[in-house]
């Protein structure tokens, strides 16, 4: 890892380049509590030592590996360019460590094109779970831009379609209700970035019979504790974490501190790994999408999803020392 790389290069921001803002009360209130409030654990496949952890999506009870990839402005490259050359490579990374989710979004400039144009030149479209979004406003705009999302992806289908930080999430909603049924998409979910969305997207979790949730959530960003992730276990909705390094503020800040002795009790060789196995340390968390146009941090991030992932009790004294 460089201490010098764009924070999008080690997470996946949100679409705005920005994150909510988080603050030490916040933490502290978070680290405050009681750790009986969350719900259990879904039941997940046992931890093994050559193979990634998953976990299962409740709709459906399929299995989804914990570590995905994230492709906002690291996938917006052009044929031909360096940054291109490499993507290849985060791939194939991705894919043999047994990872599956590319998330991306029609408003990530060429992600989804990107994505696509390397899936088909791999030969392993079969083995990824496409993830990417509606972020439009009307019903007819809605449908024509998946349908181009789909063309750039070269999908039939798309595994899972998110309606963009709640935009017209009513309308798009209803149009993907019909294209599940029809087979064009297999799962459906909604997104947001910030924690002052929390209350809407709240209300949707509550309102709407979802298979996905995207939010962001991070050891310096845990607003999400506090309702949303466990209103979505008792919703049966899997959660994927966008923004896992808090906005890569973060891990820019740990990357030139020695990692902590108890680092290698959780089977932890670099601090991405440490704060990426928190995120995974919540029960309702099905998957973690950070970003990176890197193989080799791809590689180091896959790594997280490794072995025995402790349980959310074990970051009560170490969360807030990571963070100061």
């Amino acid at each position: 890892m460089n201490d010098d790389e764009p924070a999008s290069d080690r997470d996946e921001p949100s679409a705005e380049g920005r994150r909510g803002p988080t603050r030490a009360a916040l933490l502290r209130a978070a680290l405050a509590l009681p750790v009986g409030v969350l719900l259990p654990a879904r039941p997940a496949r046992p931890a093994s030592p050559d193979r990634m952890n998953s976990r299962p999506i409740p709709s459906s009870r399929e299995a989804l590996p914990v570590i995905g990839l994230g492709t906002y402005i690291g996938f917006d490259q052009a044929p031909g360019s360096p940054g291109y050359a490499q993507l290849s490579g985060v791939i194939e990374a991705l894919l043999a460590a047994g990872g599956k989710v590319i998330d991306g979004s029609p408003m990530y400039g060429r992600a989804e094109e990107t994505t696509g144009e390397l899936l088909a030149a791999s030969g392993r479209r079969g083995e990824a779970f496409l993830a990417t979004k509606v972020w439009v406003q009307g019903r007819q705009q809605g449908a024509r831009q998946m349908e181009e999302s789909m063309r750039l992806l070269r999908a039939s289908r798309i595994d899972l379609m998110q309606v963009h930080n709640l935009v017209d999430w009513k309308t798009h909603l209803a149009t993907l209700r019909g294209w599940k049924e029809q087979g064009r998409v297999r799962y459906l979910g909604i997104t947001h970035y910030t924690s002052s969305a929390y209350p809407e997207v709240e209300k949707v979790l509550r309102a709407e019979k979802l298979d996905f949730l995207q939010i962001n959530y991070a050891l310096d960003d845990r607003a999400a504790e506090h309702r949303l992730l466990p209103l979505a276990a008792e919703r049966g909705v899997a959660v994927i974490v966008n923004m896992p390094f808090g906005g890569g503020g973060l891990l820019r800040g740990l990357l030139g501190k020695p990692l902590p002795d108890w680092a290698a009790e959780i089977g932890c060789a670099s601090w991405a790994q440490v704060l990426l196995k928190f995120v995974l340390s919540h029960p309702a968390v099905t998957c973690a999408i950070p970003g990176t146009r890197r193989r080799e941090h791809m590689e180091d991030n896959a790594r997280a999803g490794f072995g025995e992932v402790p349980p959310l009790a074990y970051w009560s004294d170490k969360a807030e020392a990571i963070v100061r």
